[in-house]
């Protein structure tokens, strides 16, 4: 029994070895992102609980973007992974033009979107409830907030492009420099454009720190200056490197590709950007619900949010190194071994994700208490963080699950597993307990987060299945 369970579940050195070579930068990577958020987060909660609920509104909204984005990027990357498996150079040139196409499209549509009618969805999580908290106040940040982020999208754009290909051919390493390189810039103009002019105690010296007083405003200037930054990093290394990515020799003298390259990255590519978009529009619909509490709880949500992304980046950084390794050996007709790494990758992924959710269990208290806003608003954030750290393995082989089927092309299953179920069955749980019951928050949402456990269970049994397998090149 112990052998047949270290067969399957357990790599030899040069297993652990790749998945470590691919999954590190990009945890790191992804980390210092997140970091980003946090830094935003916690400085602008420095400043006060309206402003923070103002950040917290707008990322959420930014949020819708992103993975509309990403689930584009990605539905041609999982032609780039599988061409680039092949050693088919063209063939993943044509997936880089194809994301250029895409994303243009989602950018200009988003950003004239959110210019129009960014008002009236932040309107909609602004609900107040007992002392904590100013509707109007919050408005009016978010509205300061929502209008500098819009410029920041254009950098990010860009940045998806071609990190994500990057990515797709093995270069980990390139993004993750460049968002060290975004979270410098973001950290040192956050401390100087949020607050004001100050003296601090150095080594018994007084320092006088210039500062612009800019609050929310400055937080959205830094954000926006460190997506160029990130974004240059990425373009300039691509195409001063031509030895190493090929792919971009002649990329961009022409947008032409294939029709019926086009055709498939379409048919492949829409489900999982409609499923990136309507999940992450699910997650933000959930919070609107819980915002139907009060102010207090947006609050709660933005804090929990903020410490949760940065945990998640383990499981995140896994399920994409599953989505390279897994694609990878489908381009090369490696079936076999691709069905055998599946198991041992989730296995990886839930194992590190009981101790980072332990780790972020022991530290409920100290991350809120680090936010100049209400106790109430800190003890409830509490008890989110304990919820999501008990599901953590949960999500960690639901991501597993998710982008092992992503890996095949089946993206039409990946829609129904991931936006469909939150849809569903957590935005109508929701739904129907804040509405028609009178329990606390905290309850609902322990509720909504159990949910998950039946999707694990749909996820485990179509990967059993191998309903992925599948070579698309």
């Amino acid at each position: 029994m112990l052998n047949l369970f270290r067969s399957k579940f357990i790599g030899d050195r040069d297993f652990y070895k790749k998945v470590f070579v691919i999954a590190f930068p990009i945890i790191i990577q992804n980390s210092i992102s997140n970091f980003v958020q946090l830094l935003d987060n916690i400085m602008v909660g420095q400043v006060g609980t309206d402003q923070m609920n103002a950040v917290a509104i707008v990322n959420r909204l930014m949020f819708v973007f992103i993975l509309c984005v990403w689930g584009s990027v990605c539905g041609a990357g999982i032609f780039t992974a599988q061409y680039f498996g092949k050693g088919d150079h063209e063939g993943v040139r044509n997936t880089f033009r194809a994301k250029i196409i895409l994303v243009g499209i989602i950018s200009i549509t988003a950003i004239s979107f959110f210019y129009f009618k960014g008002a009236c969805l932040i309107e909609k999580f602004i609900h107040e409830s007992d002392n904590i908290g100013n509707a109007e106040r919050t408005m009016f940040y978010g509205k300061k907030y929502l209008l500098i982020n819009l410029i920041g999208l254009v950098p990010l754009s860009f940045s998806f492009i071609y990190a994500n290909t990057l990515r797709d051919i093995g270069e980990t390493s390139v993004p993750m420099r460049a968002s060290i390189a975004a979270v410098i810039v973001n950290l040192i103009l956050n401390y100087l454009l949020i607050f004001n002019t100050r003296v601090v105690h150095i080594l018994g010296l007084n320092i006088k720190i210039w500062g612009a007083g800019f609050g929310v405003e400055g937080a959205a200037i830094a954000t926006v200056c460190a997506r160029f930054v990130d974004a240059a990093v990425n373009v300039l290394w691509t195409h001063t490197h031509k030895v190493r990515c090929m792919f971009i020799e002649g990329a961009l003298k022409t947008l032409r590709i294939p029709v019926s390259l086009m055709k498939e990255i379409i048919k492949k590519g829409a489900p999982l950007a409609m499923n990136e978009t309507m999940w992450a529009f699910g997650l933000t619909m959930l919070d609107q619900r819980y915002s139907l509490k009060g102010l207090y709880v947006v609050g709660a949500l933005s804090i929990t949010n903020t410490i949760t992304n940065f945990f998640n980046v383990f499981y995140f950084a896994i399920g994409e190194s599953i989505s390279i390794i897994i694609g990878q050996l489908l381009g090369a007709r490696k079936n076999d071994e691709a069905k055998s790494t599946v198991p041992k990758m989730i296995f990886i992924s839930m194992s590190v994700c009981v101790l980072v959710g332990f780790l972020m269990a022991m530290c409920r208290n100290a991350f809120p208490a680090i936010y100049n806003t209400e106790n109430e608003v800190r003890e409830l954030a509490s008890k989110f963080i304990l919820i999501v750290a008990c599901f953590m393995p949960i999500h960690a082989c639901l991501h597993g699950c998710y982008f092992t089927i992503r890996s095949g092309g089946k993206t039409l299953i990946t829609c129904l597993f991931d936006s469909v179920f939150v849809w569903g069955f957590a935005v109508t749980t929701a739904f129907i307990l804040t509405e028609f019951t009178s329990l606390n928050i905290v309850m609902i949402y322990l509720i909504v987060s159990s949910l998950d456990l039946i999707k694990c269970s749909i996820g485990l049994i179509l990967v059993k299945k191998g309903v992925w397998v599948n070579n698309m090149v």
